[in-house]
């Protein structure tokens, strides 16, 4: 129980704390997240908070302003199939909003396109991300408060490829 407390205290103050060097990742340390030397941490990253120690960043990485780094997506008792290690191996550079998903291990040297949801592994030394975001669709009926969402989708029309 009085770990448990640690942890979620040590996780919340590690959000918000200056020093991405120093100060939040010795609290993630303290929570059981295995890290390298020299890593920044930025401030409001979350690092999974029922199993830190299932997370393991390597040497001179980087974790971008407001990623969000789980090893389980469960809720009540444990459920292994939806539990597993993230490994973020050494120089790797995650980019500010990016989501990094349990079963993962994003090779040496690699770097994660801000906003990008990493679900798979990524090799060594590979520039990681969707696309440049793009056109879906044209908007017919504005999604405001005087329409509602069902009248938005069917007012979408889809864009011709060239």
């Amino acid at each position: 129980m009085l770990k448990s407390l640690v942890n979620r205290i040590s996780q919340k103050i590690a959000y918000i704390a200056p020093g991405g060097y120093t100060l939040r990742v010795w609290l993630q340390r303290i929570r059981g997240v295995r890290i390298g030397k020299n890593v920044w941490i930025s401030q409001f990253v979350h690092i999974d908070e029922l199993h830190p120690e299932a997370v393991e960043i390597g040497d001179n990485c980087t974790i971008g302003f407001r990623t969000s780094i789980f090893s389980h997506l469960y809720w009540g008792p444990r459920r292994n199939s939806e539990f597993g290690k993230v490994v973020i191996e050494k120089d790797v550079y995650i980019g500010p909003h990016s989501l990094i998903l349990p079963n993962t291990r994003i090779g040496e040297g690699s770097v994660i396109k801000g906003g990008t949801v990493v679900d798979c592994n990524v090799p060594p030394y590979t520039f990681w991300g969707l696309p440049g975001a793009a056109a879906l669709a044209k908007v017919t009926v504005p999604l405001t408060p005087k329409s509602s969402y069902e009248e938005f989708i069917y007012g979408l029309r889809p864009l011709r490829e060239k």
